[in-house]
């Protein structure tokens, strides 16, 4: 039997196809363009004379002084002498302030370094330092300070993640996440042209202010100073300026969205006013940097969790209510808990009924229980979900939850025994149910499909639930998720659809096929290009006429998209399987090549530039790739499955063998790696041959071979009866599958069950399905007997 080739055994990178660099410090906003950042633009100097009040708000506040740069008067007001060096790895590091002027003096074993310090990110929690490198380049340097307790630290060891699963490591700092060109920019700094020559891999970054600026929010103002100049009193269209007086709530929240989500960008032309999904994705629970049940874990910024609120799902909400324009929060002190009077007023006027807590106490604070903060990378944060405590989830899955981060000296089982206490409904239930299945779907536990299913149809979902469910079906290769997906497709949520439109790459049906032409016409561009994503997984020849006309207008929004980011080795690896896919494998090899060079320990790039080398018989690149990739992660499944795979394909068995081992050893739910396995170790092990063919059938019911295999190796080992009992069950479960019959029948005639054969074989004659050649050899089959017989 023979080893299948090099056929789609890809590294993913998520089910929406995107890796998100979980430990950058910053997201990504409005991306930098290439034209001059101040066209149409006046800048803050041309606000303040007639807005004086506004701009003294402005200057001081978080998103005044998102970036500023390093000067005489930070370094006396807002930072310390550092106490000794910090040491991280073979390094010492040690911040120097002089004249006014900041360095960071590194010492290690190539000698010494200074970095200057030019300019000063953040200042809420901490404070990050930026240095310029080699290609135009601003780096965040190693040391960062920490406002609240007044000392310097080491920053990249502060944003390893712990997860439960597998060890997290810090980042060198002079990796490309924290690039503030590539990785922090647009959030921080106003009117931003990146300039990235893709030649030189090299920036020639400017900006017009640092800092978020008026005219981020409200749009280019050189317009509007002219006509307002003219005319004091200009109003409405006058005005030549956005104006959030007319905005909904959705609107709002959208233009506060990209600065304060984990996004995948597909333009770079958002502005105020516009719909988030027409510009972005959502990065959602499929993510470890989230709990299971949706409490942050890692940096998550705010947007997703904003959309699980309660609160944000009735509609009226929006980030304005509880903010100022310049971000402060409106409601403190004595008047905290204002916030939520429109809504809530009963409970506010009767607050510590509510709270159970005294009414001079936090605990009496409607954010203490509904919004508590948590804290990564010394960044603290607060829950903009708005759930109530859910301790049980702190018992089932580790999550934080509000009692516990109060009352820190007792347990989770201390709490939710008061929560059960004090709450009859049992509010925690719904949501330990989505949680456990959001958990269950991490880990691959697929006897609660049926359960998942039904939780993404039920009209009560939660879309932040619902959306991360389907991407992490991506890894089920079972029937009856299908129909749940193209169901999906007509969902009220553009970030589901979307969701559910990429989960249908790689099943070329008519009916999948006749959903997403639907879906390419969506109203959202996020829809469109999701599904013009899977439609370009499809066959070529499946698309034709006006089908194609229609697909052709989402697939260049598709391609637009892995344009924006030209500095982001995700896009171009994104590009590379898209020319894989269509057969242009020099130019896959080049995108892979792009993304390797510009994020070298990405492991998914080397892999998949293997399969293009094979496809054009370079086998010793492809080796070459698979190793390096394995060098960086030894136990990467794809890699090992497709070193295992190649290695086979080129007769070195023993070297496939240990490959494919090394996948079953990270990966015991991958079908192909056992049965791969199987074929390689049948010919000197039947029965360990068999033991892998039944586990590969048993967690990929859907793929005949595994099954038919089995019964080859069972038949071939003389027990001809369990090879029997095989067939005939994958016979009911694949009734087109013509080797099942061919084998069976082989099996009858060679018991003298001659009549059974010849009944089989009319049988299969029968099913529709079966391709032409196959019906050839049944009825030869079948003749062969009757002449037999007939003698």
């Amino acid at each position: 039997m023979e080893i299948p080739g090099f056929k789609r055994l890809r590294a993913l990178l998520g089910a929406v196809g995107i890796l998100l660099f979980a430990a950058l410090m910053i997201a990504l906003w409005r991306l930098g363009r290439e034209s001059s950042p101040a066209r149409g633009y006046s800048g803050t100097v041309s606000c303040r004379e007639c807005h004086e009040r506004f701009y003294q708000l402005w200057a001081p506040s978080q998103h005044g002084l998102a970036m500023q740069p390093f000067s005489a008067e930070f370094a006396r007001t807002q930072i310390v002498a550092q106490r000794g060096e910090i040491v991280i790895g073979e390094y010492r590091y040690r911040v120097e302030i002089e004249g006014g002027a900041g360095w960071v003096q590194e010492s290690g074993p190539e000698g010494r370094h200074r970095y200057a310090i030019e300019h000063v990110l953040g200042g809420k929690n901490v404070y990050f330092f930026l240095t310029p490198l080699s290609r135009g380049r601003y780096q965040v340097l190693p040391l960062a300070f920490d406002v609240r307790e007044q000392q310097w630290y080491d920053a990249t060891a502060s944003m390893v993640r712990h997860f439960v699963d597998r060890k997290d490591e810090p980042l060198d700092w002079r990796e490309r996440p924290l690039t503030f060109n590539t990785s922090c920019y647009s959030c921080h700094v106003s009117q931003l042209s990146t300039n990235y020559d893709k030649a030189t891999d090299s920036y020639h970054t400017v900006w017009l202010e640092p800092g978020i600026n008026c005219e981020t929010c409200h749009g280019p103002g050189a317009d509007h100073v002219r006509a307002c100049g003219r005319n004091p009193d200009c109003s409405g269209d006058e005005l030549a300026l956005v104006s959030y007086r007319g905005f909904t709530a959705e609107q709002t929240n959208a233009t506060c969205g990209p600065c304060h989500a984990k996004m995948i960008p597909l333009t770079t032309g958002f502005q105020p006013g516009d719909r988030f999904f027409d510009h972005y994705d959502l990065v959602t629970l499929e993510h470890s940097d989230y709990y299971p049940d949706g409490r942050d874990l890692g940096e998550n910024y705010t947007y997703t969790s904003w959309l699980m609120s309660p609160c944000v799902v009735a509609g009226q909400l929006d980030c304005l209510h509880c903010h100022t324009s310049s971000g402060r929060y409106r409601h403190t002190g004595d008047r905290a808990n204002n916030a939520c009077v429109p809504c809530h007023e009963q409970r506010v006027r009767q607050a510590a009924e509510h709270t159970h807590h005294a009414a001079d106490s936090p605990g009496n604070v409607c954010v203490s229980c509904h919004m508590p903060k948590t804290e990564f990378a010394r960044m603290q944060r607060s829950d903009h979900s708005m759930r109530p405590p859910v301790p049980a989830a702190t018992l089932a899955l580790g999550s934080p939850n509000a009692c516990n981060l109060c009352h820190r000296d007792r347990d989770a089982a201390w709490a939710d025994r008061w929560v059960r206490a004090w709450h009859s409904r049992g509010y925690q239930a719904p949501i330990l149910e989505a949680a456990g299945l959001i958990q269950a779907a991490r880990e691959g536990d697929w006897m609660r499909l049926a359960e998942m299913l039904a939780y993404i149809e039920s009209p009560e979902r939660d879309v932040v639930y619902a959306t991360s469910l389907i991407r992490l079906l991506a890894s089920c290769d079972r029937e009856e998720k299908w129909s749940t997906l193209v169901q999906a497709l007509k969902d009220r949520s553009p970030l589901l659809r979307a969701a559910a439109a990429s989960g249908l790459a790689f099943r070329p049906t008519p009916r999948t096929r006749d959903a997403l032409m639907q879906a390419v016409q969506d109203d959202y561009r996020l829809v469109r290009v999701r599904s013009a994503y899977a439609l370009s997984t499809y066959p070529d020849g499946l698309l034709a006429g006006e089908d194609l006309g229609q697909f052709s207008g989402a697939l260049e929004e598709y391609l637009a998209s892995l344009e924006s980011r030209p500095d982001d080795w995700a896009s171009h690896y994104n590009k590379g399987n898209y020319y894989l896919d269509h057969g242009e494998v020099e130019l896959a090899i080049h995108s892979f090549q792009m993304a390797t060079q510009l994020q070298p320990r990405a492991v998914e790039p080397l892999v998949n530039v293997s399969l293009a080398y094979n496809l054009l018989s370079e086998n010793v690149k492809a080796e070459q790739s698979l190793r390096r990739a394995l060098s960086i992660e030894p136990g990467h499944a794809a890699a090992n499955l497709n070193l295992g795979l190649l290695l086979a394909e080129l007769g070195r068995e023993d070297e496939g063998e240990v490959a494919l081992r090394a996948v079953l050893a990270v990966d015991s739910g991958s079908a192909i790696a056992a049965y791969n396995l199987a074929v390689l170790v049948a010919s000197r092990d039947l029965e360990e041959a068999i033991d892998w063919c039944r586990k590969a059938s048993e967690l990929a019911p859907t793929e005949a071979k595994y099954a038919y295999t089995q019964a080859y190796y069972l038949h071939e080992s003389g027990a001809t009866d369990a090879a029997r009992r095989v067939l005939e069950q994958m016979i009911e479960r694949h009734p087109a599958y013509a080797e099942a019959y061919l084998l069976l029948g082989a099996i009858y005639e060679g018991t003298e069950q001659v009549e059974s054969a010849a009944a089989l074989y009319q049988r299969a004659l029968e099913v529709e399905g079966i391709s032409a050649g196959d019906r050839y050899r049944l009825a030869a089959r079948l003749e062969a007997l009757r002449t037999w017989s007939e003698r």
